[in-house]
């Protein structure tokens, strides 16, 4: 008897080729959000040509976040204060979100759209822009450890998360490369390609006995698979490009532990806005990751770790202690946006006015586990800015339609992200 090809394969199954493992795609029930659709970029654009997400994972408390009218004459809330020189830089949302479910579990819905794990608008964008980069993105983290690196943010079309730098030391690295490290590097590439060659051929063989909606998956899959191929050998023509010393000095130790995730993001802004002005990426994503470490600021150690501030209650206190943590992340924000307004492209404009930034999360509201209306701060891309956009009623649009925007700006021809199928283009433009 056949055996059932649903009995015999899981999400957990491996193909193994020549000195390679690699996980099957997720098939039939784990199928990613198929309503994504691929953007296509025009030949004639003159926007933006840099995209940056950052994002939290617990959230940024909304009532210090959102000001309290509308439009560009409010008075700065609590969290957003450190940004107070660049308000004319930037767009504060409220009331989008993905209609998607509640809980932690939906976190990484941010850029993924309702369905979280779904291909992720970042790699969408870094899909048809990042091809002639080094880097076609740059995914990093701070924060991380507690929970070992469950949280993720960043998925690619078949439904793969991707992983995260964590290590500023590791990024320059990759991002400078020496020398000494080169043949390494180059032996490790090229070993790369080889062994995904000899999954391939297998993985071929499975599809055979697979039904027709698992081989179009897997289709998917062998696409990805090329793809990476592809940034492989793109990693080893660009190993020799000279790349200038950018006079960046590191700390001496990595500021890795979680209680040092401040220190930590500060340093992975600095490295962003360096590959940013030296072309080394176009797509970059900070996870701001988060459970239990107690930060101390201004000489006085909070009164609860992040995670447990998050889940307030409403008690007073600890949203005193959680407004100025949210604070103190935008403090770094700002050394970022001072960044990219001071440096500039080759044609001289200010890298703000050529990068979109945006600051979310796929938290709404953390002490309730809520996933609806959710933080969202848009920076810099060229944008006529409008100061604070509030987002109201039942046909309201979704932080999809604001991608879609976005995606529009930096000239990619895109009508719909997940379950959005609109703009915001009459908000923002």
């Amino acid at each position: 008897m056949k055996p059932n090809i649903h009995t015999t394969l899981n999400r957990r199954h491996f193909l193994r080729g020549a000195a390679a493992m690699i996980a099957l795609p997720s098939l039939s029930t784990f199928a990613a959000d198929k309503a994504a659709v691929p953007l296509v970029r025009t030949s004639k654009h003159e926007g933006p040509r840099n995209f940056v997400a950052i994002g939290s994972y617990l959230g940024w408390h909304q009532n210090a976040f959102y000001p309290k009218t509308t439009g560009n004459d409010y008075e700065m809330p609590p969290t957003l204060k450190p940004l107070a020189e660049y308000r004319e830089d930037f767009t504060v949302f409220s009331g989008l979100d993905h209609r998607a479910g509640n809980g932690h579990h939906n976190w990484s819905n941010f850029l993924c759209g309702r369905q979280a794990g779904a291909y992720s608008f970042d790699q969408m964008v870094a899909d048809q822009i990042g091809q002639k980069s080094r880097f076609a993105s740059l995914q990093l983290v701070t924060g991380s450890g507690e929970n070992n690196g469950k949280n993720v943010m960043n998925f690619s079309k078949d439904g793969t998360y991707l992983p995260m730098t964590q290590r500023p030391s590791a990024l320059y690295r990759k991002m400078f490369i020496t020398k000494e490290d080169k043949a390494r590097t180059e032996y490790l590439l090229k070993s790369g390609k080889s062994s995904l060659d000899h999954v391939v051929d297998e993985a071929k063989r499975l599809s055979k006995s697979l039904p027709s909606d698992d081989k179009d998956k897997l289709d998917e899959y062998f696409n990805s698979v090329r793809g990476l191929e592809g940034k492989m050998q793109r990693q080893l023509s660009t190993l020799n490009d000279p790349v200038d010393d950018p006079g960046y000095k590191l700390p001496d130790n990595d500021p890795i532990t979680p209680g040092l995730q401040l220190e930590a993001s500060v340093i992975m802004y600095d490295l962003i806005a360096i590959a940013l002005q030296a072309g080394l990426t176009r797509v970059a994503t900070l996870f701001l990751d988060g459970l239990g470490q107690v930060f101390t600021i201004n000489g006085r150690a909070l009164g609860s770790g992040y995670h447990g501030l998050s889940h307030h209650g409403n008690d007073p206190r600890m949203i005193n202690d959680l407004v100025m943590l949210d604070t103190a992340h935008m403090e770094g924000f700002a050394s970022f946006l001072k960044q990219l307004k001071e440096k500039t492209t080759a044609e001289g404009k200010p890298l703000l006015d050529d990068t979109v930034v945006m600051v979310g999360t796929g938290m709404g509201d953390a002490s309730r586990h809520s996933n609806r209306d959710l933080p969202t701060l848009v920076a810099g891309g060229g944008f006529k800015h409008q100061g604070h956009v509030a987002i109201k009623g039942n046909n309201a649009p979704l932080l999809g339609d604001l991608y879609i925007t976005i995606a529009q700006k930096m000239g990619l021809e895109m009508d719909k992200f997940s379950n959005a199928s609109r703009n915001l283009n009459q908000v923002i433009s």
